[in-house]
């Protein structure tokens, strides 16, 4: 473990940390396009994958600017939230569209984790005067941004609300259903009665 001794230090140990998170989401982004059934979502999900894989490439890039060679440090962070996620999207779903509401949380906890990442490390370039790598870290934080938005929409505008209209169909049915379950039993009383009446006259 490398010894933090300076912003600097601290800096570079950080953009390991995201390096590791980004390659690590590159494996784990199309895991979530084949388990999700939403177009809307999957379309979303592989054009966060290209900037993903461009978003590696920039790291690679402020490193070398810092004069480092590229190297990931374990991000325990993103490892379990990625965990998490396949956890959840492998779980036994009644409907299609709660499993994709599932894995647009999960994306979206990686979305607010490696946007609060981006953040602190742009500002702590920022305070060393590195406004160039601050730059280019911002066009990656940019992207996480908007990909969270997109998501909310989706969610919002498609896949909650299939999830919630499929729930209050099937609530319907079972309500109907039930009713038509009582409706037999009072019939069954009524027929009952009549037949008891009869045998007493």
């Amino acid at each position: 473990m490398a010894k933090i001794d300076s912003l600097d230090t601290l800096l570079v140990e950080q953009l390991r940390d995201i390096y590791d998170a980004e390659r690590r989401l590159t494996k784990a982004i199309p895991k979530m396009v084949k388990a999700a059934t939403s177009e809307d979502l999957c379309s979303a999900l592989n054009n966060h994958l290209a900037e993903t894989e461009e978003q590696v490439t920039r790291l690679e890039r402020a490193f070398e600017m810092l004069g480092e060679v590229p190297s990931a440090k374990a991000c325990a962070g993103m490892k379990g939230i990625i965990e998490e996620g396949d956890e959840h999207a492998g779980e036994d779903y009644e409907e299609d569209s709660l499993r994709d509401a599932v894995i647009i949380g999960s994306a979206q906890r990686v979305e607010h984790y490696e946007i609060a990442a981006y953040g602190t490390a742009i500002a702590h370039a920022r305070m060393l005067g590195r406004d160039d790598v601050a730059d280019l870290l911002d066009q990656s934080l940019t992207e996480e941004k908007a990909a969270d938005e997109t998501l909310s929409e989706i969610a919002e505008t498609c896949v909650n609300v299939d999830a919630m209209s499929e729930s209050e169909s099937d609530d319907e049915e079972q309500a109907q259903s039930s009713q038509r379950t009582s409706s037999r039993g009072r019939a069954a009383g009524n027929g009952a009665r009549a037949r008891s009446s009869r045998s007493r006259k």
